[in-house]
């Protein structure tokens, strides 16, 4: 299946901005899952490539002018296989970098209990009836938090809601807990019902000498409409933007992803 992606990202502030930097993790890779035809960054002012710890590209781009607004662009097309049940996305890091607890995965006594409830035997299908249960507990809301919300704190107030990056968190905080190494994938989701999306965000599970996907939002447990662009502990290691500026005033931003079949 060939999909054609188109993302946007805008930035907008009350005052001028003075120099700034940007992280950006926008560009997918070839593997056994996908291979990249063509993809296109529109990044502002001056930039270096390379790849970050966990073999994602990474670009740093440095504005050293004045602005008001800034603009971001990523688009290409991928190839993937819509047949296959894993996507063998490989980091070449151990697998056990990933039982390593973050500020935004780590797991309370309540969250690990409910785990225990699911999860009897550890092997895939449990897990399944685990992302069941999670995304029964937190209901998927959009703009119910931001991305400084923690798995705690989500799981915790779960009547409000959460998006993909929560129940990836909170997913990935219990297998942890309970000696599974798991880790956050961010991408791009092919839904034909829906021409406008965020950039989406999973949960990949090491079991058997395999990486499963689980994508809890959507309960799709195979990766036959995903895009993987970045792989990471959390929602930090894999942001598509982050950034540090001068001045600027409040900030405002604005984001538009298209994935179409062609």
């Amino acid at each position: 299946m060939k999909l054609m992606v188109n993302h946007q990202t805008h930035y907008r502030y009350t005052q001028q901005v003075s120099n700034s930097i940007q992280s950006i993790k926008m560009m997918p890779q070839d593997d056994a899952h996908q291979q990249v035809q063509v993809w296109d960054m529109s990044v502002p002012g001056q930039y270096t490539l390379k790849k970050d710890a966990f073999h994602n590209l990474w670009i740093t781009s440095t504005q050293r002018y004045a602005y008001h607004h800034l603009t971001i662009m990523a688009q290409g097309i991928i190839q993937i296989d819509p047949t296959q049940d894993i996507a063998n996305h490989s980091t070449a890091l151990h697998p056990y970098i990933f039982l390593q607890p973050t500020t935004m995965t780590e797991c309370s006594r309540e969250m690990l209990a409910f785990a225990y409830e699911h999860v009897k035997i550890k092997d895939r299908v449990h897990l399944q009836r685990l992302a069941e249960a999670v995304l029964c507990h937190i209901p998927y809301i959009p703009q119910a938090t931001n991305v400084h919300t923690s798995a705690i704190d989500v799981f915790k107030n779960h009547e409000n809601g959460g998006v993909c990056q929560d129940h990836s968190h909170v997913f990935i905080a219990m297998c942890r807990a309970m000696g599974l190494p798991a880790r956050y994938v961010s991408g791009y989701l092919y839904a034909p019902e829906m021409t406008h999306l965020a950039s989406h965000a999973w949960t990949e599970v090491y079991l058997e000498q395999t990486w499963y996907c689980f994508d809890i939002s959507n309960q799709c447990f195979s990766p036959n409409a995903h895009i993987y662009v970045a792989v990471g502990r959390d929602y930090y290691d894999v942001a598509p933007v982050r950034g540090v500026r001068e001045q600027g005033g409040v900030e405002s931003m604005s984001s538009i992803v298209q994935v179409l079949a062609c």
